[in-house]
């Protein structure tokens, strides 16, 4: 077998080896039915059971209180960007979105398809640096929610705090830092992530959405973009990912075997600072893409001198077993995603490099 790499992608992006190694154990035979998972019927009890496993552990380690529904859908974030207006919006109403980074920004673009979406809040004109202190957002009266993303995979931003609104309910996006750190669940309304940072493989996505918003969701939509109609059918309207909900069980009970989400929080803040800490000291070689106060833990995101510089520094983190480094293709840059299953020793690998690399080239 080749010999696993330090993955930095952002996503579809690291898994923990051990679920992978279960996973692979039982590919040939889940369970031993003499069936992989891939093939066993989603109306069977076998996969009952794995879709029941997965809820579970996501209530368990998200202290999902019993009023909120956990659903797994497929489409990725990018369809929840349509599907949360589409549920809550029309009729001449609107919502506030609060835009730090281009995810945001999608957001309130498809919201403005079937509804008024504004815009309370953006760092745009700072070119996505920043994140609102709790004082800074002012809510309209009317909205019927208000929506921002907690973590900004292209820029490297992330709310420190659950946001909060004065009772009117918040949508998160919280794709790519929802299970690397404990979350206050019952300050959200509706709370959608992409599985593929820290909750499994592409292909699924989770949302936990609040019985009382559920009931307030629209009754004219085709069934698959209805909220009311995939809850009261379990996530079961159509064929679900069982692939990929079985790895989240698989996943969550990782997580709760590395002691939860605070543990996984320090290990986190650990990780994410000693890379801060090398980009900072480094006499302005690399500079950091967010302001202190806004810095991401998952995707830190920072700058060479030149391009080709940069060009060259993932070239030779590639070489040498470190991939994925190269930013988002809109914006360029470094960008480094240490997510849950990132090891601190490939940061620390990586940390070796960059100093190397600066001796060499600045």
């Amino acid at each position: 077998m080749i010999e696993r790499i330090y993955n930095f992608s952002a996503g579809p992006a690291i898994l923990p080896e051990q679920v992978l190694q279960k996973a692979q154990s039982e590919l040939l035979s889940f369970e031993g039915t003499g069936m992989s998972i891939m093939e066993v019927s989603h109306r069977s009890s076998y996969f009952e059971k794995v879709l029941e496993g997965a809820e579970n552990g996501l209530r368990e380690i998200l202290n999902v209180p019993g009023n909120y529904k956990v659903l797994f859908l497929q489409g990725g974030a990018t369809l929840q960007f349509s599907m949360v207006p589409m549920n809550f919006l029309g009729d001449g109403r609107s919502a506030d979105y609060v835009v730090t980074g281009a995810w945001g920004e999608k957001a309130v673009k498809e919201a403005g398809r079937y509804g008024t979406a504004n815009t309370i809040y953006s760092s745009a004109e700072s070119g996505f640096r920043s994140i609102p202190s709790r004082d800074e957002l002012s809510f309209s009266s009317d909205a019927e929610y208000v929506h921002y993303t907690s973590n900004e995979t292209i820029d490297g931003v992330e709310f420190r705090y659950d946001l909060e609104a004065g009772g009117m309910p918040v949508v998160c996006d919280a794709s790519s830092n929802i299970l690397s750190k404990p979350i206050d669940v019952e300050k959200y309304a509706l709370i959608y992530a992409g599985a593929q940072k820290n909750i499994g493989p592409s292909g699924v996505t989770v949302v936990i959405i609040r019985d009382d918003l559920l009931e307030r969701a629209a009754t004219d939509l085709p069934p698959l973009l209805d909220y009311r109609k995939i809850a009261e059918n379990r996530s079961m309207l159509n064929t679900p990912n069982t692939w990929g909900i079985y790895l989240i069980g698989l996943v969550c009970e990782w997580l709760k075997s590395q002691g939860g989400l605070e543990v996984m929080a320090e290990k986190n803040e650990t990780k994410a600072k000693l890379l801060y800490d090398a980009i900072d000291t480094s006499d302005g070689f690399y500079t950091s893409h967010a302001e202190r106060e806004a810095r991401s833990l998952m995707n830190v995101t920072f700058r060479l001198p030149t391009e080709e510089l940069e060009k060259e520094f993932c070239l030779e983190a590639t070489s040498l077993g470190m991939d994925g480094l190269k930013g988002h293709r809109s914006v360029g840059g470094i960008r480094a995603s240490i997510y849950n299953a990132f090891p601190k020793e490939g940061v620390e690998r990586l940390i070796e490099f960059m100093k190397d690399f600066a001796e060499r080239n600045g």
